[in-house]
Parts: structure tokens; C-alpha cells; sequence
């Protein structure tokens, strides 16, 4: 098997990317700690053609050493605006039409196997603090939990791995148009 070269994997140029359509889904990032947490996120929906990404809290922002090691230019392809609070940017995604979806282990939480994401466009993706996960208040405010089944004995996933599970899932519905 022969290895594509990056002409034959007909990439989009920056400014086709800033132009292109976009699925509607804005991720936020609730206080996370590891800028290079964030740069994986950004290389992330920048592969699914996110709308935006929201970097709130004590989460870096670009231009940083560590985000731009991981993000490998997606920086200057995803659009991101930074929030003071967690809070305040879900309450105004909320206001302006998303569905608030906190990805986090609760009671009564939708199983990402079971979400219909589709039916609930656009969405807001809030993913947590590496140690406390997405916040109490924002948990409260959101219209569904999600929760990423697990098996092993550890009952937690790494930031980044649990956005690239969760985008691609939602991003396999909305493209594929398929619904669980």
C-alpha cells in the first residue's frame, strides 16, 4: 500500500479553509490547563471543519510555543475568541440558538452512542479542566450531558481525546447523515 502525498489528499488551502463551510459546532474549553491540550484540540476541529472554538478561563490562548507544537497551523485556520468564564460563553451560545452539551461523567447523562446530534443542532461542545472536569454551574445550564463509555479501570480520558472521540462522532452524524 503506497502512502498518499499531501496534493493527492487535495488539502484546503488556509484561505479555502476560512471560506469553506463549516459543521455547526462551537467547542469550549472550560479552564484547560495544557497548552498543548489546546493545540491538539485546534488540529482536531480544524480536521472536521469546526465553526469555532471558545477558550475560556485559565485556558492559553494562541500565539503559544506549546499550543502552536501541537496545533501545527490550525490556529490560523479555526476561528476562536477567548471568555473570561466558562459560564457566560455558554449562556451566549445558548442565547444565540446552541445546544449546550457538557461532556462530562453526571446523573442521567446521554451515552455518546445514544446522541442524536443532528436533532439538536448547532451544538456547543464544553469540554473540562484535566483534574475537575467541565464545572458544576455549566453542567447545570446545559441542555444534555454526554458521557464517553468506558471500560477499564480508569474512568477518565485525556482533554484532547475525549474532544477528537466526541467531534468525531458528532462530525460522523452530521456528514454521514446518520442518527443513532
Amino acid at each position: 500500500m503506497r502512502k498518499l502525498k499531501n496534493e493527492e489528499l487535495e488539502r484546503l488551502s488556509v484561505e479555502d479553509f476560512k471560506t469553506a463551510a463549516k459543521i455547526p459546532v462551537v467547542l469550549v474549553l472550560d479552564n484547560v490547563r495544557s497548552h498543548l491540550n489546546v493545540g491538539s484540540v485546534f488540529r482536531t476541529a480544524d480536521a472536521f471543519k469546526i465553526e469555532a472554538i471558545y477558550l475560556c478561563g485559565i485556558t492559553g490562548v494562541p500565539p503559544h510555543r506549546d499550543i502552536q507544537k501541537t496545533a501545527l497551523g490550525a490556529t490560523d485556520t479555526v476561528e476562536w475568541r477567548y471568555s473570561e468564564t466558562t459560564l457566560t460563553a455558554a449562556q451566549e451560545l445558548k442565547e444565540n440558538g446552541y445546544t449546550i452539551c457538557a461532556i462530562e461523567q453526571a446523573e442521567k447523562a446521554t451515552m455518546l452512542q445514544e446522541l442524536n446530534a443532528t436533532a439538536l443542532m448547532p451544538l456547543a461542545l464544553v469540554f473540562g479542566n484535566e483534574v475537575d472536569g467541565v464545572d458544576q454551574e455549566v453542567v447545570s445550564l446545559s441542555d444534555v450531558v454526554i458521557e464517553i463509555p468506558q471500560f477499564g479501570t480508569k474512568h477518565s480520558l485525556n482533554v484532547s481525546v475525549s474532544a477528537g472521540i466526541v467531534i468525531w462522532e458528532v462530525a460522523r452524524q452530521i456528514i454521514f447523515n446518520e442518527r443513532h
